[in-house]
């Protein structure tokens, strides 16, 4: 009698996550490393994406880690080529890594400060995409997931311009998962609310706009990295094998209200 693996069963698979020695990223990176998969680690640091190496290996995972500054397509484009020179393919890629340099009204913002947001948060998604898909089309599939955020669904007077960039993302992950579908190559977006990292400290440790997002929380609560971990599980999987082109929101109930 032939048994069949789990749904969410990533053995084999080899996964690359940007952004991945902290916080949702590494909760990401961990959980696919958990569910079987193979995964590339790494941030802009190299002694953080060692730390996370050695962390994961300890745990039975088959990991490596390497620089990487997503502004930079060449970084981008090495890491695509270590990865696949060491495991030989790409199934699974997590654009999470991303910029959010300012923290105001968006009419005060700076030239440079917009256009990092932009250039880290979508032109470089675009970038990873880019480098990734065709090789996923030729071997039969894969899943690409892009980290959006509920800042690209709602208004927000202190982070707008991460907002709008992460709207951006949204839509970028339809017209991809239109254009790469007919490969079997499924493309997603998560949309995070409020999660404790330190990406989000500037939120989360403001006592009055963190008990008043607590408040209109149905579930009372902020998220935790690991509560982003397992949808990207999922997204990866063949759980997930009908679902494209979309944006899976996080953010325990904020934007039903």
């Amino acid at each position: 009698m032939t048994i069949s693996k789990s749904l969410f069963d990533l053995t084999g698979k080899v996964a690359l996550v940007t952004g991945s020695t902290k916080g949702i990223g590494k909760s990401m990176a961990e959980e696919l490393a958990r569910a079987g998969c193979k995964v590339a680690i790494s941030s802009r640091k190299a002694e953080a994406c060692e730390a996370v190496r050695a962390e994961f290996e300890k745990q039975g995972f088959e990991v490596f880690a390497q620089s990487c500054n997503i502004s930079r397509k060449e970084d981008l484009q090495s890491l695509v080529d270590a990865t696949i020179a060491r495991w030989g393919r790409i199934d699974i890629v997590i654009a999470n890594a991303a910029a959010n340099p300012y923290y105001g009204p968006l009419t005060e913002i700076p030239d440079e400060a917009i256009d990092k947001v932009f250039h880290n948060n979508v032109k470089s998604v675009l970038w990873l995409a880019a480098l990734t898909l065709p090789g996923m089309a030729g071997r039969g599939g894969g899943s690409f997931i892009a980290v959006g955020s509920i800042g690209g669904i709602i208004a927000n007077t202190v982070i707008g311009a991460y907002g709008i960039s992460k709207a951006a993302d949204h839509h970028l992950v339809r017209n991809l998962a239109a254009e790469w579908g007919p490969k079997n190559v499924r493309v997603n977006a998560i949309a995070p609310g409020l999660i404790k990292t330190d990406f989000a400290k500037a939120l989360w440790e403001d006592d009055q706009r963190r008990e008043g997002r607590i408040a209109v929380t149905p579930l009372r609560r902020l998220g935790e990295p690991r509560d982003i971990g397992g949808i990207a599980v999922f997204l990866a999987s063949d759980a997930a094998a009908f679902i494209t082109g979309q944006t899976i929101v996080a953010d325990g109930g904020v934007t039903i209200l």
